[in-house]
This record gives C-alpha cells, sequence and structure tokens, in this order.
C-alpha cells in the first residue's frame, strides 16, 4: 500500500466493522487477485469482453476458479449485495461501497452473486425459477431497458409494447445495447402496457426465458471500443407471448421499479467501480514517477507531473467522500436519486481525466496492454454513458436544483 492509499484510506473514519470488511478485501486483493493480474491481461480477447465469470474460467485453470469462488463463498462476500433475508450479507450501503473499491483495484474480477435488485420483487414461482438461481449462480439475467431511439429518454420513447389477449401477452419491439442477452437465461424486459401514461404508470416488466421463441437476440453483437468481441447486442420480440406469471411486481410499474435499480445499482454503486481504478492509477503513477528518470531528474520531481498526481489526489478524495455520504443517507432511508446522479456524474468524469492523466504520467509504457491503465480508462470512459450520460445526470440534478 502507497503513502497515497493509506492517508485516503484514513481520510474518513469508518465504523470498526466496516474497516474489518475493508481490510479483508484489501488483503484478498493483495495475496489472491494481483498475483493473477499479468495473466489476466496478457489475454485481452478474453479478459476484455467476456462476463467476469466467464473470463475466469476462459483465461485460468479450474483451480485457481475454485479457490477464488470457494474465497467468494467461505468469507460471505458473495452474497454482499444480496439482502439478509435471502441469505446475503446484509451488509449497509456504506460497506458494500467500501469493499468493492477495493476489488475494482485489480483487474481480475472478483466472483460476487449478479442479482439485479429488480428481482427481489419476484413472488410465488418466480422466485424459485429467477430470484434463486440468480443467488446461487446457476443463472443470469440480462435488463433490456434501452432502444435505438430510446437511450436517454427510455420513458417517453420507447416502442416495445405489450398487449394482453386471449390471456396472455404479446410482446413486439426492438432493445439494443443489452449486456449479457446472448449469455443470459432470461431477460427482465420493459414494454409499453398503457401508451398514454407510459413511465407514470403504463410500463411493465415481464420475465422473458431465453429460449422463448418470441424473442430472438442478434448474435453479431455491437461491436465498440471496449471490447474485441461484442459484448452488447439487440433483442427482437416478435409476438413474444408470456403469461401473466411472466409479470414482475405490478402491470404498469416496471418502469419505476427500473429506476430504482438504476439510482443505486448503477449510479451510486458505479462510484466505487471507478474510485477504485483511480486509487490504483494514482498508486501507479507515484511509483512511476519516483523511479523513471529523464534528462537526469526523476519524474517526481517536476512541476508538470506533481500537479497532476495532485489533481487525481484531489479528485479521489473529493468522490470518495461524495460515495460515503449519499451511501450512509441510503442506508439512513433517504431518498438518494439527486446524490446518486452527482456520485456517477463525478466519478465518471474525474476518473476518466484522472486515469487519462496516469496514463500520460507513464508515457508509451501506459498504453501497455500489460498494465491495466488502458482497460481502466475505457471502463471509466464508459461510465460516462452507460446507465445515463453525463448529460441526463447534470439533467436529473438540475430538475432538484430548480424545482
Amino acid at each position: 500500500m502507497t503513502e497515497a492509499t493509506e492517508l485516503a484510506a484514513h481520510a474518513f473514519r469508518l465504523p470498526d466493522e466496516i474497516r474489518q470488511f475493508q481490510e479483508l478485501a484489501r488483503q484478498i486483493v493483495r495475496d489472491e487477485m494481483l498475483p493473477l493480474e499479468q495473466k489476466y491481461l496478457a489475454h485481452p480477447a478474453k479478459s476484455h469482453s467476456l462476463r467476469a465469470r466467464d473470463a475466469l474460467r476462459a483465461i485460468f485453470p479450474p483451480e485457481v476458479v475454485q479457490r477464488l469462488y470457494k474465497l467468494s463463498q467461505d468469507t460471505g462476500l458473495w452474497g454482499l449485495n444480496i439482502p439478509e433475508d435471502h441469505g446475503g450479507s446484509g451488509l449497509p450501503l456504506l460497506a458494500k461501497a467500501v469493499i468493492m473499491e477495493e476489488f475494482y483495484y485489480c483487474a481480475v474480477p472478483f466472483p460476487f452473486a449478479e442479482v439485479p435488485n429488480i428481482l427481489y420483487h419476484c413472488k410465488g414461482e418466480q422466485i424459485d425459477r429467477y430470484l434463486r438461481p440468480c443467488i446461487d449462480g446457476s443463472k443470469i439475467a440480462a435488463f433490456a431497458q434501452t432502444e435505438p431511439n430510446a437511450g436517454s429518454d427510455p420513458g417517453g420513447m420507447m416502442k416495445t409494447a405489450a398487449v394482453r389477449k386471449n390471456g396472455e401477452w404479446s410482446i413486439n419491439g426492438t432493445k439494443m445495447w443489452i449486456s449479457n442477452a446472448l449469455a443470459c437465461d432470461f431477460v427482465m424486459v420493459q414494454a409499453v402496457t398503457d401508451p398514454d401514461k407510459r413511465q407514470r404508470g403504463g410500463i411493465t416488466m415481464f420475465l422473458v426465458d431465453r429460449d422463448n421463441p418470441g424473442m430472438k437476440v442478434v448474435e453479431e453483437g455491437l461491436p465498440t471500443w471496449l471490447d474485441s468481441t461484442p459484448s452488447q447486442f439487440i433483442v427482437n420480440f416478435d409476438d413474444c407471448r408470456v403469461p401473466d406469471s411472466a409479470v414482475l411486481g405490478e402491470v404498469g410499474q416496471g418502469f419505476a421499479m427500473g429506476q430504482r435499480w438504476l439510482t443505486i445499482m448503477d449510479r451510486l454503486l458505479r462510484g466505487p467501480f471507478c474510485l477504485g481504478k483511480m486509487q490504483r492509477g494514482l498508486d501507479m503513477s507515484i511509483d512511476w514517477a519516483k523511479q523513471r528518470v529523464t534528462f537526469g531528474k526523476p519524474l517526481a520531481e517536476r512541476q508538470a507531473i506533481q500537479w497532476k498526481i495532485v489533481d487525481m489526489y484531489v479528485a479521489i478524495r473529493a468522490v470518495r467522500n461524495l460515495i460515503y455520504e449519499v451511501a450512509s443517507r441510503a442506508d439512513a432511508g433517504e431518498d438518494v436519486r439527486t446524490e446518486a446522479a452527482m456520485v456517477k456524474l463525478a466519478a465518471a468524469e474525474w476518473g476518466a481525466r484522472a486515469l487519462d492523466d496516469a496514463i500520460q504520467i507513464h508515457g508509451a509504457m501506459g498504453e501497455a496492454l500489460e498494465l491495466p491503465l488502458s482497460l481502466f480508462y475505457r471502463y471509466v470512459r464508459h461510465a460516462r454513458i452507460g446507465g445515463g450520460t453525463d448529460e441526463i445526470q447534470r439533467m436529473m440534478i438540475a430538475r432538484s436544483l430548480l424545482a
């Protein structure tokens, strides 16, 4: 741990029980994850393109993957984001943010249960069919909201519609930029069920099995600069028939459920996703500046480098304190939709700038794939778009300020 990391860790006095989890996570990253990073980065076609769980299995031998999964299960970290009444950790959001920052310090993904919190609205047979399999890792979910012309304004522009007829629902439309669509077992899809109400009670969430004949994933995918093999997909619904039991939650309440998920899981927790990478970039930059000598002096003695490092450190401290405050307020039951937008905006914008500076400090080595900096930069730069663009976050914050 560098002096910068140590100083940042003590900037805010976390409760002792959370600090214990922080130390556990940091120990796992140091002892288990970082030693695997070089091998992970040496396979960019797999590590950059596959889901975290699939990438581990594609790159490392079974005994390594099994050890990580066992470590996750034995420490209880597997259920980090699962409520206690469903067998999870029951930890507050602040603890989750602190722990996730530590794991996002390393490029190698640590295995956690991947359960969109929308699924906790499951009831009856939905619990055994969808929720529990996601908790134990035997099923994968995809979330389908975005459409070709309905990205930043999904509620107002959504065209995918579901009509009830003959005792079942028929879904028609197209979704775009859907992560996990090719690998998933089922899709949580939003569809307009009342065009007059739309996002105010007229959009419903449906659970659609991957093998439903009315749902087709375009397997070619959508190539982006984030990966060499597409991980985003177009999903077409053509008279996709589902029963009433496929409705998740209540008819008309699907948009509100999706927004609650995005507020916490995508906006607020995107903060530690960026923050861990920012901290790693700072630590690497400090080490590099001390050892790299040009024209007879180490980079650390040059003001241009010093100021970049200072800017990175200030951004990290600001983002970390903002995350801690908003997570604590969410734990207290406050409505933090505006504040979560602030976290996403600050972490993504300042994170991209910090990692850009880290790459610049490293020079040509900053672009080398053997270092995690270019991968981190792509991920954090994407955070300015995925889950709602910077502009949308500003609109949400402005609406709150000027209401």
